[in-house]
């Protein structure tokens, strides 16, 4: 792939904002008039007018049975220096990352390498001390979110930690309260996954990224897709970065944590996700483990990055959305023009 420095859209540390003026328009009533407002002609029409959303950028990729896959690209990829959005950027994909691991850890459990029945405090002894019910929360509550361990980007000390280092990461929930017994419900931690991540990596004996390249990546021809920031080759983007940010300042922003390090474009994201989804990724057996512990799309937000990777089952469709603004009420935006874009693709 011919790679240009619009293709690092995503990679950026310059991450786009919204502006304040944007941000008062864009209250609650506007939002609703932008989801009420008819619906134009095409999918490309609608991401044209990303701007009017608040929005910087949008890029979609979708996939429809029966159809060629589809790229649009509306906004700005810089709005300062002019350069138009690429629907064929490099991203950071945030939580979505969180599908890729629970596809590895499904892989492992049936081939016997892993047991959803094992609990932390049998793969970590020295997280029983640290860790409120490490002796009863099981790998299968890791994975769905229903452990109660408190979540680490909740804590306000996690922008003090500049080392990158994952365990620095968990150290910040160590002796938190739980914030509910095991598998007593469910609640959103990125805990979890980072905690999945040492367990396969343990497992493994060595880097679970690595698992995922062979297992998953590889044979599904994604080679823009990407564990972090790290393992892109930035010098075959001509000029660098992008003028004022050397590499020694892009290289401090990398987000290493498993569940939300993973970078790649949208139609390399689609791709796993219809191979997901169809049953093309997995044995029967793994696909009905996966079925038992996660779920089939998912989002995906960081400081400047939001991303929507779902699947509709209705129109046979897996629809991708990266957006390169963050903040205010850009995710409510997010997520109407997301929806916008379903309602013109079922109309069709």
């Amino acid at each position: 792939m011919k790679t240009t420095r619009a293709t690092i859209w995503g990679l950026r540390l310059a991450a786009a904002t919204v502006t304040a003026g944007s941000l008062y328009l864009f209250a609650p009533w506007r939002e609703a008039v932008s989801y009420l407002r008819p619906l134009p002609a095409s999918v490309q029409d609608e991401v044209e007018h990303v701007l009017d959303y608040g929005l910087d950028g949008v890029i979609l990729y979708i996939d429809r049975a029966g159809h060629e896959p589809e790229f649009h690209a509306g906004g700005w990829f810089d709005r300062e220096l002019q350069i138009r959005a690429d629907p064929h950027a490099l991203f950071k994909i945030a939580s979505i990352s969180k599908l890729y691991i629970a596809a590895a850890t499904s892989m492992l459990v049936a081939d016997g390498q892993l047991d959803l029945d094992t609990t932390l405090a049998d793969f970590f002894p020295e997280l029983v001390d640290q860790i409120h019910y490490a002796d009863r929360i099981t790998l299968r509550m890791l994975l769905q979110h229903r452990s109660g361990i408190p979540n680490w980007v909740e804590d306000p000390d996690r922008w003090a930690i500049t080392s990158g280092e994952v365990n620095d990461y968990l150290a910040l929930v160590f002796d938190d309260p739980a914030e509910f017994e095991p598998d007593a419900r469910y609640q959103y931690s990125n805990t979890n996954y980072l905690l999945i991540g040492n367990i396969l990596d343990q497992t493994l004996g060595y880097p679970h990224q690595q698992f995922i390249r062979s297992e998953i990546l590889d044979p599904l021809g994604l080679t823009n897709t990407f564990a972090s920031v790290d393992d892109v080759d930035i010098e075959r983007i001509p000029g660098g970065y992008d003028p004022g940010w050397p590499q020694e300042n892009f290289r401090s922003r990398v987000h290493h944590v498993p569940g939300g390090s993973m970078v790649a474009t949208a139609e390399d994201t689609g791709i796993f996700l219809r191979a997901l989804n169809d049953g093309s990724l997995f044995t029967d057996e793994e696909q009905a483990i996966y079925s038992s512990v996660y779920e089939y799309g998912h989002t995906g937000l960081l400081a400047g990055y939001s991303s929507i990777a779902r699947y509709h089952a209705d129109i046979d469709a897996v629809v991708v959305q990266f957006v390169n603004t963050s903040g205010g009420n850009s995710w409510t935006a997010t997520e109407v023009v997301y929806d916008r874009v379903l309602r013109i693709l079922r109309r069709e």
